[in-house]
């Protein structure tokens, strides 16, 4: 029990320092922009009349941060005003808050790369223990060329292959946008129905964007796992395939978790293309219109919110590694 509660403060250790790091290097970037925007917001405030004291209070509103006094000063504002959970007030959109346009863009980013991260998970793994054990045939050859070949392709270029193959070659399912605007938002069918369709390309360019990853580590993995001695005595004893096979994948896969906070990440990341060339209307979208529009506050928060994302992933994956894996937990309490 001391051996998991100490490294999970260690965890937890390096995860606030990298969020203090993503944070204080949010608040140096809309700071130093050319132009100084807070000031500028300050100054056109004055300028439509309003009052010094009015216009400071609106500002900080605005920025999570007041625009007079020292930098330093500045930034312990900024601070002390992100604790207290407010991300400032959205410029492209007055009078709402950072806080709640972030979290209706959350679950449009969230659910597709969760279905597609478990989507190539399970089928990479899958064919990855195949593409191992038949690795000296055709199907290993095939399997293995598969993943290497969409391993090297670019999420947006995978994006914009998959929009021209299942919207314009063969237009089954749409390319733009949530949900049909027909259809009244609630718990119905053509409601449901619509979501699933508008959902089914982004999700399907996650997977395909992290399959050849995880066929090719999966199958670098069950390789090793073929060579040491409790596959051959199995072997010997006649084991039936089934049970060898789950051997296999269990001891294979346990290398896999840690690569899997990572896939988050890296999809996270994708988010900003993949929902760009599908009009998804999630963080990464939410990120390329902030940054069009200038909205720092936005673009801030967003930076923010999707680095707390990949943070508690990896920390969650590696203590999740840490519980699966018996010898993680051994090696660390001597």
């Amino acid at each position: 029990m001391k051996t998991v509660v100490r490294r999970l403060s260690g965890h937890l250790a390096r995860g606030l320092a990298m969020i203090w790091v993503v944070t204080t290097l949010s608040f140096v970037i809309i700071r130093n922009i050319p132009g100084d925007p807070v000031r500028g917001q300050y100054e056109k405030l004055i300028e439509q009349g309003m009052s010094p004291d009015a216009a400071e209070r609106a500002t900080a509103a605005l920025y999570g941060f007041l625009p007079k006094g020292s930098l330093w000063s500045q930034y312990v504002d900024y601070l002390n005003g992100l604790l207290h959970g407010n991300l400032g007030q959205s410029l492209s959109t007055p009078g709402t808050g950072v806080a709640t346009i972030i979290g209706s863009a959350a679950k449009w980013t969230i659910l597709p790369v969760l279905g597609g991260t478990l989507l190539s998970f399970l089928l990479g793994v899958t064919l990855g223990v195949y593409a191992a054990i038949k690795r000296s045939g055709k199907l290993g050859d095939a399997l293995a060329i598969s993943g290497s070949l969409l391993h090297g392709i670019p999420q947006y270029v995978i994006g914009l292959l998959v929009v021209a193959v299942f919207s314009t070659l063969w237009p089954i399912l749409p390319a733009g946008g949530p949900v049909d605007i027909d259809f009244a938002p609630g718990f119905n069918g053509p409601y449901i129905a619509s979501l699933i369709q508008h959902a089914t390309l982004p999700v399907l360019t996650y997977a395909l964007a992290s399959y050849g990853g995880w066929i090719l580590a999966m199958k670098s993995s069950v390789a090793t796992v073929l060579g040491d001695d409790f596959i051959m005595a199995a072997e010997l004893r006649g084991m039936s395939r089934g049970i060898l096979f789950r051997y296999i994948a269990r001891n294979a896969i346990l290398p896999l978790f840690t690569i899997l906070a990572l896939s988050l990440g890296l999809l996270f990341g994708g988010a900003i293309f993949i929902e760009s060339i599908f009009n998804y209307p999630g963080l990464g979208l939410l990120l390329v219109n902030s940054i069009g529009a200038r909205d720092y506050a936005l673009m801030g928060g967003t930076f923010l919110v999707l680095t707390v994302a990949i943070v508690v992933a990896n920390i969650a994956a590696d203590l999740l590694y840490a519980v699966i894996d018996p010898r993680v937990r051994k090696g660390a309490e001597a």
